[in-house]
């Protein structure tokens, strides 16, 4: 271990000046080198830095970027790519609590124990490293700072109701955009940071929220280490992540972290929860406020003494163990878990031969996997970059890394496709910062540069697309501060709310521009609502007016609308359960209107129009309801309309014997048809007819109804269940099969036809007419008055004997005929003869 002059540790919660103090401290000295534990945090001080000293004086060096002036006096860098075998006068490690990381503190205990400057070293972060930093480098300083400003909980709040300048952190790509996007509705728009984005995506959307540009922030960890932003708030929307390994809860000095983010300077910050998150615990709260937290017991170590002589030396060498006992060794570093990966594979344990070769692989097991794929893809690609360094010529293909790099050169897609591009050209821009394994390095980090540049600007522009509605943020503001909104509907519809086009009425409602969305926010709301009130009469005048002809009922089972009534193409109600099977009620889909007059004037008109389309739609039925019958005549209408236009034959059973021969008649000419088993209506056995009865007999019952065979079909395959769905749609279940009852009333006339001429076997022309379905062929005909004989292929069918109360009739039986006298025949002299004896 080297020595220095002077090792400084300064710890303390957020908003310290930490940062500030070591940048300073730095260009007092004739040269240094300060690592950040993120590409983004390095990225931002050596641009403050550079602006401070220039260009020339200042190098940054990051896994995917190098800038290196020819004579570089200070060093800005990640913590893994500080070029530590260079002496400076400075050096500083930044977030050093991050030791205790699963993940990375291996590098972080390292730079504690071995890294320092000649005349000046300082450790920068929290003060839970306190006791073991005492303990490992006890030649350290320690100086604890406090926060600049005071941090309170403020308990819980709503989205809608989080104030202006707040951060709302999530931890997951799919909650902060779900976050965003409600936010977007209720309030405008917000900026949105994730670690995935690229430094120059991040920058833009962090200089849109401080500009003012939106309000509101949605963000993950990434926050938690040195964004310096003007955040009054912070509102956490959860308080678990997963770690790369597992779903953790976060530990209360994370959560202060991310909190602390709150309140820059002087002025003070708050915290809290939303989204319908559990309040925090009081112990939570007091350590937050105060920053008081539990001291780390154990940070994470990893051996830098490597013995590259064999692979299996190296893995040896990867898993030795501390000698201090608050070190742990860490486990399964991606770099170790692919070397592991590789070694599965003989072609590379081959090459792998000398030591020259052991350091190749170990060093290409160390390109990060900022793609964050399945292991077995990045362990793919590590191969291939171990196989192609390790030919003749030692560098990768020009034409290959070309192709690779190439492929990502492109604009389109949306957030997660840019952002997963963005990924791969990191990984890239890494490998060609490795300037032994490319010809021309030079151009390479260029162009991954370039295109990185190139599909941040896109991601930053779908952000803004996806997360900001401009509009909705101005009118916000306006309303917050008191001031009217001017609202108008054009001609055609359209709404438009101060000079912004936001929507336009359709049939009943409101529908919003493609580009704003179902907006939630107040400022809409109220534009919206002043808007309706003032249009809505006019709406109902023009609906009242228009013709049966303008409205339309959906009748389609694959559409969700399906039951809905379009008026000019626009859903304005929906079909209910009436009082009757065939006469349903009206549902207004018209949320907007605010007048109860107006909406009773539709409902009665859209009603109207409901009762003439089912007269229309469902004749043959409504013009039988509307005969003068008999009572007998009514009786089986009625039940006929009860079942939609159709019914078993043996519930009307009781009615049919008394019904007059006149009006069997006229029901005949309406399309009745009276069979062996069913009675129905030939019309409303058609496809279009069998739609809407569907959607009525499932408006009526309340249950999901069976999807309706595709085209003409009239036998279908059935689960067994909804009996009476399939009933109502015409179609009598036998077993496992329906067949509609029109195809039934054929198959038993046929049947009748063939017994006529005695017992038949299952004919071609029976079985096709159910499309070769023997066991309901069977089960259909032993229902309906025939009997079968034999099974299988042998199977006869004949009418069954007459039956007399509903049982079969027993044969008669036979008398027996008085036995013949016989006493004078020889045979009965005989048996007197036996009996002597």
């Amino acid at each position: 271990m080297t020595t220095s002059r002077t090792v400084r540790a300064v710890l303390g919660p957020t908003n310290t000046g930490k940062t500030y103090l070591a940048i300073d401290r730095m260009l007092a000295h004739a040269s240094g080198m300060i690592g950040f534990p993120l590409r983004l945090l390095a990225r931002e001080n050596y641009d403050r830095i550079v602006e401070l000293k220039g260009r020339g004086t200042v190098a940054l060096i990051t896994g995917e970027e190098k800038i290196v002036p020819a004579n570089p006096r200070w060093f800005v860098c990640t913590v893994e790519s500080m070029p530590i075998d260079r002496k400076v006068d400075f050096l500083a490690v930044d977030e050093i609590q991050l030791c205790a990381d699963h993940e990375r503190g291996h590098v972080f205990t390292d730079r504690l124990l071995n890294s320092r400057g000649q005349e000046e070293t300082m450790f920068l972060g929290a003060d839970t490293i306190a006791p073991l930093l005492r303990q490992l480098v006890p030649e350290a300083d320690i100086e604890t700072r406090p926060r600049f400003s005071t941090l309170g909980y403020v308990g819980a709040k709503k989205l809608n109701r989080l104030p202006r300048r707040s951060a709302i952190v999530a931890f997951s790509t799919t909650e902060v955009y779900g976050l965003a996007e409600a936010i977007r509705r209720q309030r405008g728009g917000t900026a949105v940071v994730l670690g995935a984005l690229s430094p120059r995506t991040r920058n833009a959307q962090v200089g849109m929220y401080q500009a003012g540009e939106v309000d509101y922030l949605v963000a993950t960890d990434a926050i938690g280490m040195g964004l310096n932003m003007d955040i009054d708030h912070v509102a956490f929307a959860g308080t678990r992540k997963f770690d790369g390994r597992y779903m953790r809860q976060l530990a209360v000095p994370e959560l202060a972290q991310i909190a602390g983010r709150a309140g820059r300077h002087m002025n003070d910050g708050t915290f809290g929860v939303t989204n319908n998150m559990r309040p925090f615990e009081d112990d939570t709260i007091e350590a937050i406020e105060s920053h008081r937290f539990d001291p780390l017991t154990a940070l994470q170590w990893r051996s830098r003494r490597l013995d590259f002589r064999s692979p299996q030396t190296l893995e040896r060498s990867l898993e030795r163990h501390p000698r201090q006992v608050c070190l742990v060794r860490v486990r399964d570093a991606d770099d170790h878990l692919a070397l592991r990966s590789l070694l599965g594979d003989r072609r590379i344990v081959d090459l792998a031969a000398t030591p020259d070769m052991v350091r190749l692989l170990w060093e290409v097991c160390q390109v990060p996997d900022f793609r964050k794929t399945l292991a077995d893809h990045h362990a793919d690609l590590l191969a291939q970059l171990y196989l192609h360094l390790s030919d003749g010529e030692g560098c990768l293909p020009t034409d290959w890394v070309g192709s690779q790099i190439g492929r990502l050169d492109s604009t389109a897609g949306d957030i997660d496709t840019l952002t997963s591009r963005i990924a791969h050209v990191r990984t890239w821009a890494y490998v060609a910062h490795r300037g032994d394994w490319l010809e021309d390095s030079a151009h390479w980090q260029g162009l991954a540069r370039q295109i990185e540049d190139r599909l941040s600007d896109a991601l930053h522009a779908r952000l803004i697309q996806r997360f900001v509605d401009q509009r909705a943020a101005v009118l916000g503001r306006k309303l917050e501060d008191g001031d009217a909104l001017l609202s108008a509907v054009t001609n055609n519809g359209e709404v438009v709310v101060e000079g912004h086009a936001i929507g336009r009425i359709q049939g009943l409602r409101f529908v919003p521009d493609a580009a704003v969305g179902a907006s939630e926010s107040r400022a809409y709301q109220a534009a919206i609502a002043r808007v309706i009130k003032q249009d809505a009469p006019r709406w109902i005048d023009r609906l009242e007016k228009a013709s049966d002809d303008d409205f339309e009922l959906v009748l389609d089972e694959a559409d969700p609308q399906s039951g809905q009534v379009l008026w000019g193409g626009a859903a304005i109600a929906k079909l209910t359960k009436g009082d009757t099977p065939w006469s349903p009620s009206v549902k207004l889909l018209a949320d907007d209107l605010p007048d109860g007059s107006l909406r009773a004037r539709a409902r009665s008109r859209l009603k109207s129009w409901a009762d003439a389309a089912m007269a229309a739609k469902l004749r043959p039925l409504t013009t039988a309801l509307s005969l003068e019958l008999g009572p007998p005549g009514r009786g089986l209408v009625y039940r006929v309309a009860e079942g939609l236009g159709s019914i078993p034959r043996k519930q009307a059973q009781d009615l049919l014997p008394s019904i007059d021969k006149n009006d069997r008649s006229t029901l005949r000419r309406l399309g009745f048809r009276f069979g062996r088993a069913t009675i129905y209506i030939a019309a409303l056995l058609k496809p279009a007819a069998l739609r809407l009865r569907r959607l009525l007999w499932g408006l009526w019952s309340g249950s999901a109804m069976p999807l309706l065979p595709s085209g003409r079909n009239q036998v279908c395959p059935i689960d067994g269940k909804a009996t009476q769905a399939w009933t109502s749609l015409g179609f009598i279940p036998y077993g496992k099969t329906a067949i509609r009852a029109d195809r039934l009333e054929s198959i038993l006339s046929t049947a009748s036809k063939l017994a006529d001429q005695g017992p038949f076997a299952p004919t071609g022309q029976l079985l096709a007419q159910l499309d070769g379905g023997a066991d309901t062929l069977k089960l259909v005909l032993t229902r309906h008055g025939f009997a079968a004989e034999g099974d299988g292929t042998a199977v006869m069918f004949r009418r069954k004997r007459p039956t007399r109360n509903g049982a079969r009739k027993k044969a008669p039986r036979r008398r027996k005929s008085p036995a013949p006298d016989r006493s004078d025949s020889p045979f009965a002299e005989l048996e007197k003869l036996v009996r002597k004896k």
